[in-house]
């Protein structure tokens, strides 16, 4: 008899990251069922192979009916990774909204229907842990983040995550779940790098702080490595060894603040870039106008007070040595390779 299909749902499915799993989820011969809204776009979704459900995340009642209909029809999903959210918003409540209440809506109706999964996967983020603590000896002893440290999130974003992570570890073993945390996500389709690819290509670079960063990266499919290797244990039949853990995901690597910049400017080819470092009032300033500006014609800003105090972080060091020792994560792009590929992107689909 042949061995059944594993049955996975991604939420954020049409996103950066959520577009990614899908692929890899196909790729493994999984059976993918890629959760979006009904006005998201289906622009990286074109597989054949590839089912779509539509979740309405924002409203518990209309979600229940949804999760219903599929129930009725197809079942129960084995894996449920959950990757829907927002990085940025007009209004500071609507993180929680989508972030916390979205993930709430959908953990109380799988439950209420008796949908629970072998293992649901939260793509939170290192943002969770707030402002970095200083060492007493300068930024070069900068000791890795442990997914121990008690999240002290600055930002309207980091709190709405932390708020979704505490309320999975509240429901404990009644709900099998994994968090990871991954640092800063670059790769093919994400917006918030390309803009510095975009300013690379008309030569300029620009920093911001005196003082300088420990920075950390991780190409986006080393991010869905690292989730596959937690459905992995499900297949395996092992996922307890999982089941309540919060990881840390980067490429293992620390960085300078011109590294990304440098790796750009190499991959696109271009000469003569024109370093500018902004003291950090000057940042504040320009994210403070740009978020009025955008609000002013309904719109989001890339650069707001939540960016400035991401941006205004020192450290962003953390320690994946339980990703590596427990799943087995072994992060398979350097910085230099996963820059080239996203550049090489990029200029295929005519962004640069």
């Amino acid at each position: 008899m042949a061995e059944r299909q594993l049955k996975v749902l991604i939420t954020g499915a049409s996103g950066f990251i959520g577009s990614f799993l899908c692929e890899e989820g196909l790729r493994r011969g999984l059976q993918v069922w890629a959760g979006v809204r009904a006005t998201s776009s289906r622009r990286w979704l074109q597989s054949e192979w590839l089912n779509v459900q539509v979740l309405d995340l924002g409203d518990a009642e209309t979600l229940g009916r949804q999760l219903a209909g599929y129930k009725a029809q197809h079942g129960c999903w084995d894996i449920v990774i959950h990757a829907a959210g927002v990085t940025k918003c007009r209004v500071a409540e609507d993180f929680d909204r989508v972030n916390y209440e979205g993930t709430v809506h959908l953990v109380e109706q799988l439950r209420a229907l008796d949908m629970v999964p072998r293992l649901f996967v939260y793509l939170s983020s290192l943002s969770v842990l707030g402002p970095v603590r200083e060492p007493e000896d300068g930024y070069a002893d900068y000791p890795p983040l442990p997914a121990s440290e008690t999240p002290q999130p600055n930002t309207a974003y980091g709190r709405s995550k932390v708020r979704a992570e505490r309320y999975l570890q509240e429901l404990g073993e009644a709900f099998p779940h994994v968090i990871f945390r991954p640092t800063g996500v670059y790769g093919p389709r994400e917006g918030d790098y390309y803009l510095m690819a975009k300013s690379i290509a008309r030569h300029v670079d620009f920093s911001v702080g005196r003082q300088p960063q420990r920075i950390t990266f991780v190409y986006v499919r080393d991010v869905v490595g690292a989730v596959f290797a937690a459905v992995d244990r499900c297949t395996e039949g092992s996922a307890d060894r999982v089941e309540g853990r919060i990881f840390h995901v980067s490429d293992g690597c620390v960085y300078d603040s011109r590294a990304f910049s440098d790796l750009l400017q190499r991959a696109l080819g271009v000469r003569g870039v024109c370093h500018l470092r902004a003291p950090l009032w000057l940042l504040r300033m320009v994210c403070a106008v740009s978020e009025w500006w955008a609000g002013l014609w309904g719109r989001t800003s890339t650069l707001n007070g939540d960016k400035y105090r991401i941006l205004r972080q020192r450290n962003w060091n953390c320690d994946i040595s339980p990703l590596v020792e427990e799943l087995g994560y072994t992060p398979r792009w350097t910085l230099a390779e996963g820059v080239k590929e996203t550049v090489s992107w990029y200029v295929a689909n005519k962004w640069l």
